[in-house]
């Protein structure tokens, strides 16, 4: 085999179609259970980017980080509410790569940055170059750098963007260079500086936006950042001026759209959000939609496939009460509670952000509690996911959740979500839900391995919903509000249309009509495979990025 394929540590030789050589950089990768360097959509994103990049034979790698503590362990208080715990991880599948480059953090010139690789026979995807500053020689303060993903501390996540920018283009320059470097959002957007100094051309370069609303595209002072070594280099004013917006502050957003010669949004609405929302910046380069979409050999379950195959209605249902099965062990033990495979289930599961409206079932409760202690057609529901372990509205929400299901013999709430546990949920739920506030999803792909797994979407018509969605054949879908009315009013809406929607069409139609709920099922599969699988985007990211 050619010695430029060994340096990246492929198993294959690329497919002629994918042999340009591909960096792609991203703060988390959610890629097995076990490796907990994730938190949540964007490293399920990234994961199954990997796998399906390994499974197509491309040219690419990942560079990533090794957090020491990863992004926190969910657990409980004693009275159930959420508590963050950090313990330390290793990993013995990880080989050091005795690569280790230096970068500047602030004050000190000389921070050590080790590259160790997860390499494909592992679990399956292409090699993953993840970075560790905790390393023998390093300061105290240096050391932790890697300790926990998005740290709570702002000049920490700055020096985290370094390490992973500067840090990982300094390790792939070590692996003899590639021909395009991929940011996967703005975290590691000092790459593209280091590279552009290094003489690294723009058409080389590629981003990938993942944020629609401004406040949540990360943003600080600029001078702070020169001090800080964002750069590589100490900029000249001239030179910082030249990177500044809004008033002295550097977008990471902004300048990776400037710094790219283009990129991409994660849906189509998505794209027409992004395209409006940087319209007044200058010199930003053109913005794409590609979709995002999900790794079905990782995330569906395989004696649910074979029956989709054979569109074989009974194998279906049996295997679907088997998981659903599965499912509600991990209620039990977590909660104590008894639930019914037999009953309509109804799963809320994502990261707790506040747009995202977790509660939003809670809007009106007599309506709720009709809903819940309806005995002719009962429903269980759970609801699981991770707040940011400072964001403390989302974790009041998470909380909440918890206290008023407690004594509710069929209302659950799960810790603990991560990859195991979102297989678990998407494979034995019945009914999907997906509540943001309309625009403020750029894509929301857990609905996709949800859909793979013959869990129907009820879904807000935002992010990747409006490219899959057929209203009553392969999902249901709430009506479209003005995004632009008072969020109050979009909460008072969405909630009654939800109930509407719960009560008139999901929960009859599975009780009264299993013929047309199956058909239903197996359409939402036929329609999730053909267009939302990541071979797809990862043939997508190569032709219409890349190349």
């Amino acid at each position: 085999m050619d010695s430029k394929y060994k340096t990246w540590f492929h198993t294959y030789k690329p497919e002629k179609k994918y042999e340009k050589r591909v960096a792609y950089f991203s703060m988390e990768f959610g890629i097995h259970q076990a490796l907990k360097i994730y938190s949540g959509g964007l490293g399920f994103l990234a994961g199954s980017h990997m796998r399906s990049a390994y499974e197509l034979k491309q040219n690419l790698i990942g560079v990533g980080m090794l957090w020491k503590y990863g992004y926190y362990d969910q657990a409980r208080n004693r009275d159930k509410s959420l508590r963050a715990d950090f313990v330390e991880k290793t990993y013995n599948f990880l080989e050091d790569t005795g690569i280790e480059v230096t970068v500047r953090l602030h004050d000190n010139p000389n921070v050590k940055v080790k590259a160790y690789v997860l390499k494909p026979e592992i679990f399956g995807s292409v090699p993953i170059y993840l970075l560790s500053t905790d390393v023998e020689g390093n300061d105290f303060l240096s050391r932790t750098i890697t300790d926990h993903l998005y740290d709570g501390n702002q000049t920490t996540r700055i020096s985290q963007s370094i390490v992973l920018g500067i840090g990982g283009a300094k390790v792939v320059e070590a692996l003899g260079g590639a021909d395009t470097y991929h940011l996967n959002e703005g975290h590691a957007l000092p790459a593209f500086y280091h590279l552009r100094d290094k003489g690294v051309k723009k058409n080389q370069m590629v981003f990938t936006t993942h944020t629609p609303e401004k406040a949540g595209n990360e943003e600080h002072d600029a001078n702070f950042l020169n001090q800080c070594g964002f750069f590589g280099r100490t900029l000249t004013m001239e030179e910082l001026s030249n990177e500044m917006v809004n008033g002295g502050n550097l977008n990471y957003t902004v300048s990776g759209l400037r710094m790219a010669k283009k990129a991409n949004a994660v849906s189509k609405l998505h794209a027409k959000v992004s395209k409006d929302m940087w319209r007044g910046y200058d010199n930003t380069c053109k913005i794409i939609p590609i979709t995002n979409a999900q790794n079905p050999t990782f995330w569906q379950d395989e004696k649910l496939k074979s029956a989709w195959v054979k569109k074989n209605d009974d194998a279906f249902q049996k295997r679907k009460l088997d998981l659903k099965t599965e499912l509600f062990e991990e209620v039990l033990n977590q909660t104590g509670k008894l639930f019914n495979p037999k009953v309509l289930t109804i799963v809320w599961a994502r990261r707790f952000a506040e747009y995202k409206r977790a509660d939003l079932l809670l809007y009106d409760l007599e309506r709720l509690n009709q809903l819940i202690s309806n005995e002719k057609y009962p429903v269980q529901i759970i609801w699981a996911g991770k707040p940011y372990p400072t964001d403390y509205s989302g974790i009041d929400v998470f909380n909440k959740l918890v206290h008023f299901t407690n004594y509710q013999a069929n209302l659950a709430v799960l810790t603990g979500y991560e990859i195991d546990l979102s297989k678990k949920l998407k494979q034995g739920s019945d009914v999907w839900l997906n509540t943001p506030r309309i625009t403020r999803e750029a894509s929301g792909t857990s609905g996709m391995t949800a859909a793979m797994n013959g869990s129907i979407n009820v879904s807000v018509n935002d992010g990747w919903i409006p490219e899959f969605k057929k209203d009553g054949k392969n999902s249901f879908i709430l009506p479209e509000l003005d995004h632009h009315m008072p969020v109050s009013e979009q909460d008072r809406l969405d909630a009654t249309n939800l109930y509407d929607i719960l009560e008139n069409k999901v929960i009859p139609t599975y009780y009264n009509h299993p013929k047309k709920w199956q058909k239903i099922v197996f359409n939402g599969i036929d329609d999730v495979l053909s267009d939302f699988s990541s071979h797809r985007m990862a043939d997508q990211y190569y032709k219409e990025l890349f190349n």
